[in-house]
C-alpha cells in the first residue's frame, strides 16, 4: 500500500503542478475548499497518524523525524500555500512512509494502538488503523482527481489493481 500511495501521490502532484497557483487555491466548494486545501489536509492527516504510529510498541525508529515535527493545529490547516513546497514535503513524507512500512512485521499488525484524538483516548487494532491511514489518502486523492478533472486534467489510471502483479498460471 505504501508503494501505491507514493505512486498515486506522484501522479496527482504531477497533474496538479500544471495548474497556476490561483487555480490550485480557488474555492471549489470541496470539503477542504481547494485543491491545495485538500492536499494540505492529506499531509496534516498523515502527520497526525504517523505521530500516533510512532508510539507503537515496535518502536519504529523510521518515524523519529515525524515525531520531531510540529503537529498541525487542525486538520484543515493550510501549512503550505505553495504547491512546490507542499510537493517537497509530500515526497519526504512518502519516502518516510515507504521506509517505515518496509519495517512493519506481521506480528506488529496484531497489536492494539492506543492514541488520543479530538474525542479523547482510543484503542484500535493497528492493522485496522493502518488500512484507514491508506484509505484516507485514497478517499481524498479521489476528491482531488475530480477537481482536476473539472479543469480538464486526467491523472490516469488510479486503480490499485493495476499495481498488483499477475500470478503465474
Amino acid at each position: 500500500m505504501a508503494n501505491y500511495n507514493a505512486a498515486m501521490n506522484r501522479n496527482l502532484y504531477q497533474a496538479a503542478r500544471t495548474l497556476p497557483a490561483q487555480a490550485l487555491a480557488a474555492d471549489r466548494k470541496a470539503f477542504f475548499g481547494s485543491i491545495l486545501g485538500t492536499l494540505n489536509h492529506l499531509v496534516n492527516g498523515d502527520t497526525i497518524w504517523l505521530k500516533r504510529f510512532a508510539a507503537h510498541p515496535a518502536g519504529y525508529r523510521q518515524l523519529d523525524a515525524i515525531v520531531a515535527l510540529a503537529s498541525p493545529a487542525f486538520l484543515a490547516e493550510l501549512r503550505f500555500d505553495n504547491i512546490d513546497a507542499l510537493w517537497e514535503h509530500r515526497r519526504w513524507l512518502d519516502e518516510l512512509i515507504l521506509q517505515w512500512a518496509a519495517g512493519i512485521t506481521d506480528a506488529d499488525l496484531d497489536h492494539t494502538l492506543d492514541y488520543v484524538n479530538s474525542r479523547g483516548a482510543a484503542s484500535k487494532n493497528f492493522f485496522s488503523v493502518l488500512m484507514h491511514f491508506f484509505n484516507h489518502q485514497t478517499h481524498h486523492r479521489g476528491q482531488v482527481s475530480n477537481l482536476l478533472s473539472q479543469e480538464g486534467i486526467d491523472i490516469g489510471v488510479t486503480d490499485l489493481l493495476m499495481l498488483i502483479p499477475d500470478e503465474p498460471r
